[in-house]
């Protein structure tokens, strides 16, 4: 039996990630996290999903840590880093979900693997996943002759911009065509603005409505348009998609992971 505690239980994603664990045979709510304040703090985690879990929601993450296996977070960047460091002292394996890292974000997560075992992925959907490695390979051929434009939509409430996922997309296609996203990017156009560089990769973004996550990467020849597109309906698909992640960490003692390692994809 996998002990998981699930960051931001009362949340979009928390609600989906505690639906599907305590539908998993395999796995057992060990604990559910909420920020200080929070009014669900003290509550029962199984009334955020009309079940009975006799589970507190509680904001002692070390505490809540003691004798679990893996904590599963797709919550905000300040918050996981600290759920980061009390998972190292407690030596608990932990599956990130969490997008808009900055650098030294990234820098942290990646020596935390030295320690314990981390799942870190922008997307947990197997099908966002094939779709990565779908990309690596249309833009190893389209490689002479197309624009590569990504569009992405979200629910207004998300608070980054472009998603983790567009952005991990845009550099698979780099990666592929030899280049830096970080010098080929452009992200929106406005004005004049002149004939696009064949050598840009460009991102446009959708905030609205409840749009779970829609992303389509455009390989845009003359004559010819290819589009590899992915459309999210559920958040249950990234909730199963971390179970997975959680399973694949059974056992590893330490480690940095992304979704290719999981689904066997490398």
């Amino acid at each position: 039996m996998i002990k998981v505690v699930i960051a931001g239980a009362s949340g979009r994603m928390g609600r989906a990630l505690l639906e599907a664990a305590q539908s998993a045979p395999d796995f057992q709510v060990h604990g559910a996290l909420e920020r200080s304040g929070s009014p669900f703090l003290g509550q029962d985690a199984g009334s955020l999903i009309g079940a009975s879990l006799n589970l507190p929601i509680t904001d002692d993450v070390a505490a809540a840590l003691q004798g679990a296996d893996v904590l599963i977070d797709f919550t905000r960047p300040e918050a996981t880093l600290h759920h980061l460091s009390l998972c190292r002292e407690a030596e608990v394996a932990l599956v990130i979900g969490t997008t808009g890292f900055d650098a030294a974000g990234k820098a942290a997560i990646a020596e935390a693997g030295d320690e314990i075992s981390v799942v870190f992925a922008p997307n947990m959907s197997v099908g966002v996943n094939l779709s990565l490695r779908l990309l690596d390979m249309a833009a190893r051929v389209l490689n002479e002759g197309f624009d590569v434009e990504i569009v992405e939509a979200h629910h207004r409430h998300k608070i980054d911009a472009p998603s983790g996922t567009a952005l991990r997309m845009g550099e698979v296609v780099a990666a592929a065509l030899g280049r830096d996203l970080k010098t080929c990017a452009v992200y929106g156009r406005e004005g004049v603005t002149g004939e696009r560089d064949p050598g840009q990769i460009g991102f446009a973004t959708v905030r609205g409505g409840d749009v779970v996550g829609d992303h389509t990467v455009m390989f845009l020849g003359t004559g010819e348009r290819v589009e590899i597109t992915h459309k999210a309906s559920s958040r249950m698909t990234f909730a199963l998609g971390a179970l997975r992640a959680a399973r694949y960490l059974t056992g590893k003692t330490y480690g940095l992971y992304d979704m290719q390692d999981v689904l066997g994809l490398k």
